[in-house]
């Protein structure tokens, strides 16, 4: 009996992974429990065990393509089904109504994929192919269109498409039934598969490539002209532009996505590459959205840790007996920067269009760094939390990240941003943005460092701090000003007591 192989639940808000690894291979034995694959999301790596003991089938989900929660990855024919000849009459028939004969065709569903975080229908806007083509796995078959992205959607086998039941202009919903395929040794295609459409003439009207063309042609740097569409209307399919790749003329370079230097032949044998991580992917994107959008400055100050340090040894003791935590810097910096976001509200706020967003509360983000890479989960009303409170949540957070449970909800919505790259030993650093956020703060090293005082030359642990700001919303002024209403909060505590 065929067994399926799916998703597994990914975790709290996430709907979709990438498929990071095949330990086995069709045909493979497996045990019950045995891993299979290996899932990436945003957050963690989830590994998928075998549901039964028996042998691996087809493989419907490749390495490298994105999957949503209960969709199918592979069948598994289950062991232990005895022969003809040992199976009483009964289920005999009911086997032979699960499992088409040897060379029948069977029937696959088409579904509507994973549309998207608080996405829940789209429209069904061009299929590729008609009732009788016969189509290649992973060959696109539809695409839709929501309000945010475009998604298309491949064939999950190489079969013969026997019937479309969502027509271009239907609404479909997350999850839903768009068509039904034949797949299999028995699949016969119901009518010749038609000529592929000719090329769009130069100069012809506009007709808009597949996004995962568009994206393909990009990255290797091809010439749209240079690639013949075979989709609708000469539309340029993804299995175009792979074509194209294949059939340059002999002695062409393959086209690279960015210039590399040539890499000697002995040194490439001790090169790896690794495909980057689904959560590495979304920090490249944030950060460099982040850099062609803000228009970002860094401005520098110190601060003596001297008084917050003698505080903290002095009661440090009491609090954790009190408060079941312990007392750390990030409390300090945390009541420092909401005490100086009141006098400089801009570096609290946020650019929507044409409009400045000031925000009369404080989402305090606190970057953090897990195995998995940089996270920064919300603390949110920090203005109304006490000392105790701020340090529970900060504790309670790394907790969440480093084990990979943080939901996208408790990543979403900071005001402003402070980030301790001093716990790696940071001397110096110019943070970046965390958009659409106007301001982050970053700490670094504590360092005792020979300060004049008094007219004295005297040691005092001394911390460098950076605040970078959007130049867009923020004036210089104001970047200074906060930087110095947090040094003169840390550098005399008591002014937080007294709202100074």
């Amino acid at each position: 009996m065929s067994v399926e192989v799916r998703v597994p639940t990914l975790g709290e808000s996430v709907t979709e992974a990438t498929v990071a690894t095949w330990f086995k291979k069709p045909g493979d034995t497996v045990a019950v429990d045995e891993m299979l694959c290996e899932l990436e999301t945003d957050k963690v790596t989830v590994e998928v065990p075998s549901p039964a003991a028996g042998v691996l089938g087809e493989i419907v989900a490749a390495e490298g393509e994105t999957v949503g929660v209960d969709a199918l990855l592979a069948t598994l024919n289950e062991e232990g089904n005895a022969g003809p000849e040992e199976v009483a009459p009964r289920h005999h028939a009911e086997m032979l109504e699960e499992k088409p004969a040897a060379g029948a065709a069977a029937t696959v569903n088409v579904m509507v994929p994973t549309l998207g975080e608080s996405v829940t229908e789209a429209t069904v806007a061009t299929w590729f192919k008609a009732v009788g083509d016969s189509v290649a796995a992973d060959e696109m078959l539809c695409e839709l269109e929501t309000d945010k992205v475009s998604v298309e959607v491949p064939a999950p086998a190489a079969g013969v498409l026997t019937a479309i039941l969502a027509a271009e202009g239907a609404t479909v919903a997350a999850g839903g039934k768009l068509a039904e395929m034949s797949a299999g040794a028995g699949a016969v295609a119901a009518a010749p598969a038609p000529a592929a459409a000719p090329a769009a003439p130069a100069g012809g009207k506009d007709i808009e490539n597949a996004p995962s063309a568009n994206k393909l042609m990009a990255e290797k740097g091809i010439n749209p002209a240079a690639v013949s569409g075979s989709g609708k209307d000469g539309r340029i399919m993804k299995e175009d532009v792979l074509k194209a790749m294949t059939s340059a003329p002999a002695g062409t370079p393959a086209p690279v996505s960015a210039p590399r230097a040539p890499v000697a032949a002995d040194d490439a044998a001790r090169e790896e590459r690794v495909k980057m991580t689904k959560l590495r992917q979304t920090i490249a994107k944030r950060l460099k959205e982040s850099q062609n959008t803000a228009a970002m400055l860094t401005t520098y100050n110190e601060v003596d840790m001297t008084e917050v340090m003698a505080l903290r040894n002095q009661y440090k003791d009491q609090f954790e007996k009190k408060h079941g935590v312990r007392l750390g810097f990030m409390s300090f910096f945390t009541k420092a920067c909401v005490h100086a976001l009141k006098e400089v509200p801009e570096v609290n706020a946020e650019i929507d269009g044409t409009d400045i967003v000031y925000k009369n509360y404080v989402h305090m983000g606190v970057a953090a760094g897990t195995p998995q890479g940089l996270v920064v989960p919300v603390i949110r009303d920090a203005d109304s939390m006490s000392f105790a409170e701020i340090e529970k949540a900060i504790a309670e957070k790394g907790r969440r990240a480093r084990d990979g449970k943080l939901s996208m909800a408790e990543m979403q919505g900071g005001t402003f941003t402070i980030s301790n790259g001093g716990v790696y030993g940071s001397l110096m650093s110019s943070p970046i943005l965390n958009p659409p956020q106007s301001g982050i703060l970053g700490m670094h090293k504590i360092q005792d460092r020979p300060m004049a005082i008094n007219g004295q030359v005297v040691i005092r642990p001394m911390m460098y701090l950076a605040l970078s700001y959007d130049h867009r919303i923020v004036d210089g002024k104001g970047a200074v000003t906060f930087l110095v209403r947090v040094k003169e909060a840390l550098e005399d505590p008591r002014r937080l007591l007294m709202d100074l």
